[in-house]
């Protein structure tokens, strides 16, 4: 059972770290039906805050659970729920380690477009490198010429995003972005 102190302690980053009671939950070898209904809930009653404690913690959670299937489902809804708020910190929280492990192609790929879209720099995209594809450099040209029809200059992340040649200048249009 956990108490009153540890609730508290943990919602506020005190011992238990980062993540409080849910993390605390994998570690303690809870069940995945109870570590999945923790972080559900702590989720879906907090406030901004504990949601991004959630999101940040859900990659360990999953890799800490002897049956992380149930787990892994729940953090993606969660995953989901947050790139469809307009908060750039949750959007920003949600494109973590977890949604680069296990958030599936096209999910990704429309939180990537949606963080450039917001202004959020993507540094804190987990392995943008590793998955970045074809089909997110035609999204990423997409907006560039949406932006460049509207007379709005073209980010330096969004330019990174965008097919080789367009990246590079060869495409003299997108350059006026800049």
């Amino acid at each position: 059972m956990i108490s009153m102190h540890e609730s508290t302690t943990a919602r506020a980053g005190g011992p238990g770290g980062r993540g409080g009671v849910a993390a605390s939950l994998a570690r303690a070898g809870a069940p995945a039906i109870v570590v999945a209904d923790e972080l559900e809930t702590r989720y879906r009653s907090g406030d901004t805050e504990e949601r991004i404690q959630v999101l940040g913690v859900l990659d360990r959670i999953v890799e800490e659970q002897a049956a992380p299937d149930l787990v892994r489902a729940v953090g993606i809804d969660l995953v989901r729920d947050a790139l469809r708020t307009n908060d750039p910190r949750l959007v920003a929280a949600a494109m973590g380690p977890f949604a680069g492990r296990h958030l599936g192609d096209h999910d990704w790929r429309h939180g990537v477009v949606k963080l450039v879209f917001m202004g959020v720099p993507l540094a804190g995209v987990a392995r943008l490198h590793e998955r970045a594809d074809d089909e997110l450099a035609r999204m990423a040209e997409d907006l560039a010429e949406e932006r460049e029809a509207a007379g709005r200059p073209i980010p330096d992340d969004l330019r990174a995003l965008l097919p080789a040649p367009a990246a590079a200048g060869s495409d003299a249009s997108l350059e006026k972005g800049r």
